[in-house]
């Protein structure tokens, strides 16, 4: 570690801006290191709190009673959705979507905590594209989870083109590409209730889910949000 605390990884110009991909130790908790990206310069993601992005794929899990479930996840980030969903012995697949080629080349490069464990599992691959495009094609397979963590909320994108997918039309054709009994969960750092309303009009059961956080560098309680739908059976 520099004498600053702070090494940078990786730096890239990317279509949405200045990624980096950073590693520091707290100085308030000396011997602690976490890793960090951020986009011109705004914190995206933390391998220090990492609760809701777990929680996405537990709720998910808790309310299918399937087997040997097909999972796509939308976006990789420093991967804690993916690595656990791969917790469950219920999963025979996951397939990560990450629209930026700089985050996949992090994971592969071993740059990030969670690498080893993700390109060891034989029930893992990831790949470079958009997952809301894919979302509004025709469907060619059936998921049994679909778990979305892109956007910093339904309200805030990290794309002009992601805003179609929080309608009731893209949610129609995202549900083209679940499986029956399938599940969608969208996660989201605020509530948005036009979001929720759609999610109501195009499935018959939606779920939001509040997980309740402390920071304690700041020792304050955050709240981020996920929106979880299915038809019932």
């Amino acid at each position: 570690m520099s004498p600053s605390n702070l090494e940078i990884l990786a730096y890239e110009t990317t279509p949405l801006g200045d990624l980096c991909l950073r590693r520091r130790e707290l100085l308030s908790r000396p011997g602690t290191v976490i890793t960090e990206i951020t986009l011109d310069h705004e914190l995206l993601m933390s391998s220090y709190n990492t609760a809701s992005e777990r929680a996405l794929a537990e709720e998910a899990l808790a309310r299918h009673s399937g087997r040997d479930l097909s999972v796509l996840v939308g976006g990789l980030g420093l991967g804690y959705t993916a690595n656990e969903v791969l917790k469950s012995p219920r999963v025979r697949r996951v397939e990560v979507i990450e629209f930026l080629p700089d985050v996949v080349g992090f994971l592969r490069d071993g740059l990030i905590p969670l690498s080893p464990a993700l390109l060891a599992d034989p029930r893992f691959s990831v790949r470079e594209g958009d997952v809301y495009a894919m979302l509004r094609a025709p469907a060619d397979k059936g998921w049994d989870l679909v778990l979305i963590d892109v956007d910093h909320s339904p309200d805030e994108h990290l794309g002009n083109a992601n805003q179609s997918f929080y309608t009731l039309t893209g949610l129609a054709s995202a549900k083209q590409h679940l499986a029956p009994g399938g599940i969608l969960a969208v996660w989201s750092y605020a509530s948005n209730s036009p979001f929720v309303e759609a999610l109501h009009a195009a499935f018959s059961v939606v779920e939001t889910v509040p997980v309740n956080y402390v920071t304690d560098l700041v020792d304050e309680e955050f709240t981020d949000w996920l929106f979880v739908a299915r038809d019932e059976p």
